[in-house]
């Protein structure tokens, strides 16, 4: 040991440095490789139980839709009271024949169950010949338990095979109990329905009853244990025992070959429980190549590292320092510095991608200061283009001709709309209102509309009560309407009907405005919300337009919102808003 330190005072700074840089490169290496295999496995671990966890929240999904299907199917059959009277036996038959025949991804068989023992089956034949002793176990029970949608534990049927049934009282149009309706599903359909979702040979589930019974399992896996001796596809009551007794979430449980993580659900709409089984020799069976491959890097990386360690303490250490100098006087967007270099490998490369990125941010920096002036000037451009002075001559010149026609009501309303439609205009307190106000301000516009043009249209609302309160743009729906009015009503010269309408649509609120006016080409519905579009209406009262406002909800809120709109000559026009919801 004295010698190797004798030995290694006595040599320069490069070899020093050589030597650190080697063996602090070659030991981070080496302990960061065997670390990120032990992550990887335990990577691989919670991953798996992280796909498990959400295949199981997938199979009480499907599992309470279908329940819900079911409990439909005996609501319907439960009210098919008029099956059970006298004289009806076969138009019974023929009815759970054909319902069966429709519902057969879910039904293996139908019962209908008079009070007074006589059994009705979409399997008449089958039924009258091997019977079934679980649905004269049914009859028995009390007339008063039977309120609801029940279901029975696994049970062998003959006609059925391994299978669950969900029964529910048949009751009269007095409300009288006139028997029973059973459903017998099939298990094996509901399994194939399943077992997709658990592809692996190394994976399978369990669906257990809270009374420690298998409803059923997905395909035969090694790693699950069977009683061959009652019949082939019978787990064993041991193994069954161990399922029953773990607790919800994730366990670790031994079978005959090693140890399985069982992965338990809570109890779902049918009493039930999913129990995901992951054999767990999966966890580590690709990881043996790994270990492999990182040995073979490990030999050649010992050997690049040598040479590299050398190279990179003599050549590449300045320019690194250098280049990170550089890149630590970047405080602010507003101060970004290029790096000078005329050097042509590696480090000039990196040198010259920095400068590109420095160039490219300023460009982004730019183009958001610039969307930022964009959105204003849309926005200024919107207020200052409000109250077109047309609208207002023409409304004034109505509010003239009422006085001299001593028509005081009209006259009233009139200027209370005009004030109240101006009010809204010119306030400048926040560019949102609720969809009310919104709605409000277009009825005062159409107020003053009405009695400019009679009875020429009508305006229908239907909007889902939940989105009223909702923030929404201001004077957006106005130019829409307006449209409506003046390119799709006055044309038309008859009585027109202009609807709106709309509610939430997952992420989104949707408001549909539409007219069964003269309609537009198709040409024409291609260039409405492009920029090309110049065209300016005389009658309208301001020039927001449809591109204007388009464009407006698209720089608030993303290009995934804005307008679509639908026409067809002489039929209509649809124009849909989307909007994100905002409270």
């Amino acid at each position: 040991m004295n010698k190797i330190k004798n030995w290694y005072r006595r040599q320069g700074l490069a070899v020093k440095h050589f030597l650190f840089l080697f063996l602090v490169t070659f030991t981070l290496l080496t302990t960061l490789a065997w670390n990120n295999l032990q992550d990887s496995k335990e990577f691989l671990e919670k991953q798996v139980v992280r796909d498990s966890q959400q295949l199981i929240t997938q199979t009480n999904e499907h599992l309470n839709t279908y329940l819900d299907n079911i409990q439909q199917m005996l609501l319907f059959l439960s009210v098919q009271h008029n099956l059970l009277e006298v004289g009806n036996d076969e138009k019974a038959a023929n009815f759970l024949r054909d319902y069966g025949d429709v519902n057969r991804s879910f039904i293996k068989t139908i019962y209908l169950v008079n009070k007074d023992g006589t059994v009705y089956s979409n399997r008449q034949l089958y039924y009258e010949i091997v019977g079934n002793s679980q649905i004269n176990e049914l009859i028995n029970i009390q007339e008063k338990n039977i309120n609801e949608t029940y279901l029975t534990e696994p049970y062998y049927s003959p006609l059925s095979g391994h299978t669950v049934a969900f029964f529910r009282a048949i009751r009269g149009i007095n409300n009288e109990f006139k028997g029973l309706a059973v459903i017998e599903i099939d298990l094996q359909k509901l399994v194939n329905k399943l077992s997709p979702l658990y592809n692996s040979n190394s994976q399978s589930f369990v669906i257990i009853t809270s009374n420690k019974s298998i409803v059923t399992a997905g395909v035969q896996s090694s790693f699950i244990p069977y009683d061959r001796k009652i019949y082939p596809n019978k787990i064993s009551d041991s193994f069954v025992e161990k399922l029953s007794d773990i607790k919800i979430g994730v366990n670790n449980i031994q079978n005959n070959q090693g140890e399985l993580v069982a992965i338990k659900s809570n109890v779902n709409k049918l009493g039930w429980q999913v129990i995901s089984l992951i054999d767990t020799s999966y966890f580590y069976g690709d990881l043996f190549q790994l270990y492999h491959n990182f040995a073979v890097t490990a030999l050649y990386w010992t050997v690049i590292l040598l040479i590299s360690a050398l190279m990179l303490s003599r050549h590449f250490t300045k320019p690194i320092r250098n280049l990170v100098l550089v890149m630590d006087q970047v405080k602010d967007l507003n101060t970004l510095p290029n790096l000078h270099t005329n050097r042509e490998d590696e480090i000039g490369h990196l040198a010259r991608s920095y400068n590109a990125m420095m160039i490219r941010i300023r460009e982004l920096f730019k183009e958001v200061k610039d969307l930022e002036i964009k959105k204003k000037e849309y926005e200024l451009k919107m207020l200052q283009s409000q109250i077109n002075p047309h609208f207002l001559y023409n409304t004034l010149a109505c509010i003239n001709s009422l006085a001299k026609q001593h028509k005081t009501e009209e006259f009233r309303k009139t200027i209370h709309s005009l004030i109240d439609l101006l009010s809204l205009s010119f306030n400048k307190t926040s560019e949102f209102v609720s969809l009310s106000e919104e709605l409000a301000a277009l009825e005062k516009f159409l107020n003053i509309q009405q009695i400019r043009y009679g009875n020429l249209f009508v305006l229908k609302v239907n909007v889902d009560s939940d989105i009223y309160g909702l923030k929404i743009m201001k004077l957006i729906l106005q130019p829409l309407v307006e449209n409506a009015i003046f390119h799709g009503i006055i044309p038309k010269e008859n009585q027109g009907i202009i609807s709106i309408y709309g509610g939430k649509k997952r992420d989104r609120i949707s408001i549909y405005i539409r007219d069964n006016g003269v309609g537009l080409d198709s040409d024409i519905q291609k260039k409405l919300l492009t920029k090309k579009n110049e065209a300016h209406s005389k009658n309208r009262f301001n020039s927001v337009g449809l591109i204007n406002v388009h464009e407006r909800i698209k720089i608030h809120y993303g290009n995934k919102y804005g307008l679509r709109i639908k026409s067809k000559k002489k039929i209509g026009t649809i124009v849909r808003i989307d909007l994100p919801i905002i409270e």
